[in-house]
């Protein structure tokens, strides 16, 4: 590049490590990084934004608000050609945006105008999607509703958990920055307004949201499981007594062998098979049945031979 602009970048995540590294290897004078102090009740499958900076002699600063008067003055101070956020989980003020001098940017994990908010991979893969990807496009006071930069699509497979997903929207993420800086620095990116009636706008997600009910259509069951995998809080079932947390899950050809039978579970062939709302049926490939690996054996040790009902007996009916 033949100007060496200059940023101040507030990143977190996979997707925030990678691309505060792509703009270290194209020469940008990062002059702050703004991230988060890790949560100790999470678990941390992505880089260090912070490590990447500090490696590379960068100042980091993990204000509790992006909004505080100190952090605004620091950038002003600072005179930064751009402002970029990168998986940053809190909004920047409209202030704050406007110090930068050149423009305000932000990488969102998804085909915008399509999945704006939070945990946009999740929803995407809630919901079945077959395709999404990251998309960098200026920042304004709504979220994830300024004008598109450039994007970059990755696919979904049928059987693709969020985690996978996302580490092919953190490498397009890559893609995307790398294409477009040349242009920012230059003056001559061309950026299209969103049409936000083409998309939704969706919130954040609690573990509390990964709990399903067997007699749900085997689809969608097959989809949260996928959505809420680990390294993010998992899909889980309250059966009787028991708690079934579901870490993967395999579709399987056929009906029920006994149709009108209902939701259940039950043992063939040595898999542990869930025959679900609509019909259709799941192999459950990774389970847990109260923290213990659910396999056929443990399976009939704790409920027998028969098949369970979604709503099975309490341990002391099934003993009467």
């Amino acid at each position: 590049m033949s100007e060496r602009a200059s940023a101040v970048v507030f990143a977190y995540s996979e997707v925030g490590a990678r691309c505060l590294g792509a703009l270290f290897e194209a020469g940008l004078d990062v002059r702050l990084v703004v991230t988060h102090e890790d949560d100790p009740n999470e678990q941390r499958w992505f880089a260090s934004v912070a490590e990447v900076a500090r490696g590379a002699g960068c100042e980091v600063v993990t204000p509790a608000d992006p909004a505080e008067p100190a952090l605004a003055a620091r950038v002003a101070a600072l005179g930064p050609d751009f402002i970029f956020s990168f998986y940053y989980r809190r909004m920047l003020p409209a202030p704050l945006l406007a110090l930068a001098r050149r423009g305000a940017l932000n990488m969102h994990g998804s085909l915008l105008p399509r999945y704006r908010g939070r945990a946009p991979v999740n929803w995407a893969v809630l919901h079945g999607e077959t395709e999404t990807g990251a998309s960098l496009h200026y920042m304004v006071a709504k979220p994830d509703a300024g004008a598109l930069v450039d994007q970059e699509r990755v696919p979904i497979g049928p059987d693709d958990t969020a985690f996978e997903v996302a580490q092919r929207v953190a490498d397009a993420a890559v893609i995307v920055l790398r294409r477009s800086l040349p242009a920012l620095v230059a003056g001559t990116a061309r950026a299209t307004p969103l049409d936000l009636a083409r998309g939704s706008y969706f919130g954040g997600r609690r573990p509390a949201d990964g709990e399903f009910r067997l007699d749900w259509p085997a689809a969608r069951i097959h989809n949260l499981v996928r959505a809420v995998a680990p390294p993010f809080p998992g899909a889980y079932l309250q059966l009787g007594e028991s708690l079934l947390r579901v870490h993967r899950t395999r579709r399987l050809d056929g009906a029920a062998r006994e149709p009108g039978a209902g939701p259940r579970l039950l043992v063939e062939d040595g898999r542990v098979i869930a025959e679900c709302g609509d019909g259709a049926r799941l192999e459950l490939v990774d389970a847990l049945l109260d923290d213990a690996p659910l396999d056929a054996t443990r399976f009939h040790q704790t409920f027998g031979h028969a098949p369970v009902p979604a709503r099975p007996p309490s341990r002391a009916q099934a003993r009467a």
